[in-house]
């Protein structure tokens, strides 16, 4: 996240943003990548409306857990995907209200259409790697099929379940000693569309990358790979590997939701586009430029940064999204 300079600050050092290998035969769906630290970003980016449909309404979530979590990094993930449509954020004595993500995740609302509720779906667990700790794209998708290994967790709140939904985004989630496919050389994440008609359905991948990119796609939690050596931020849960997934899977839900079948709101090229949050990368609080992430929230106790607060009082440091109300990146904070 973040452009990198060179130290006599004469031009920033900046490259591309990657397209993910699509799928061996013509008729595969086109992914959705992104590598926050490679991102080359447009200073005031215009996202235009290409006509497609968006996912609108509630939205199914499948999780796939691909790999060895332990259960507090899934309590974060579902924490995090849950506090999206939960307008209820703690508020902590002698501190004054923090933003939510609820209120985050409210800005895809002003994009064509109306809101979009995420519900928590089925969930399964696969610790025994069934295909291996290297995966392609194809092996990706597979996981999504019917015929899914790993066992079955529980679902979602009974609240939730009560609600009928025709859209399902199907979201795989790697642990950190599973290489995938361009993973760290040129996406931190990705969406790949699914079928339209009857249900409309969206494939997400997010990976781990404590082990492999912390530097590309943890930052600004770890050092960045390019550029200044500036201190990283304490994450907010304590884990570096995985509130860095939270800023991947916060960039790819809103890209699935706001351009799930590649003719929604973007910028640029269909196969490499700028997205609601991609297209703002490296910006989490105001006075954020190349290098530096803006200024955000600092927790009192374990001085830990973040700019959204969510369920059970949960901590999170989201990205900008970009506000169609307004043509500007939006940042929290």
């Amino acid at each position: 996240m973040g452009l990198a300079y060179t130290s006599n600050l004469t031009f920033l050092f900046t490259t591309f943003i990657s397209l993910l290998h699509v799928l061996s035969t013509t008729s595969s769906p086109k992914a959705t990548p992104f590598n926050r630290m490679l991102a080359l970003v447009p200073q005031e980016p215009i996202l235009q409306y290409h006509n497609g449909p968006l996912l609108k309404g509630n939205v199914t979530v499948s999780l796939y857990w691909y790999g060895n979590f332990t259960s507090t990094q899934r309590s974060i993930i579902i924490d995090f995907i849950q506090s999206l449509t939960s307008s209820s954020a703690a508020t902590h004595h002698h501190q004054p209200p923090s933003p939510s993500v609820f209120s985050w995740w409210q800005t895809t609302a002003t994009y064509k259409g109306g809101p979009c509720t995420l519900i928590v779906g089925d969930q399964i667990l696969d610790d025994n790697y069934s295909l291996g700790k290297s995966l392609n794209t194809t092996q990706l998708l597979a996981l999504t099929s019917k015929n899914k290994p790993g066992a079955k967790l529980s679902e979602s709140r009974p609240l939730f379940k009560t609600l009928k939904t025709v859209s399902t985004i199907h979201l795989v989630l790697t642990a950190a000693d599973v290489e995938v496919e361009d993973f760290c050389m040129n996406q931190c994440g990705t969406h790949l569309p699914g079928k339209v008609k009857k249900g409309k359905t969206v494939y997400a991948w997010v990976g781990n990358p404590v082990s492999q990119c912390p530097g590309e796609c943890a930052w600004p939690f770890h050092q960045p790979q390019y550029g200044p050596q500036t201190p990283p931020l304490v994450p907010p849960n304590g884990d570096v590997g995985v509130d860095g997934m939270v800023i991947s899977l916060a960039t790819v839900l809103a890209g699935a939701v706001t351009n799930p079948f590649s003719n929604g709101y973007y910028q640029g090229v269909e196969s490499a586009p700028l997205e609601a949050v991609s297209a703002c990368t490296g910006i989490f609080g105001k006075g954020a430029y190349p290098g530096y992430p803006g200024n955000v929230l600092v927790d009192n106790t374990t001085g830990a940064s973040y700019n959204a607060v969510g369920v059970n009082g949960r901590k999170f440091l989201l990205p900008a999204m970009w506000d169609p109300l307004t043509s500007i990146c939006k940042p929290l904070v």
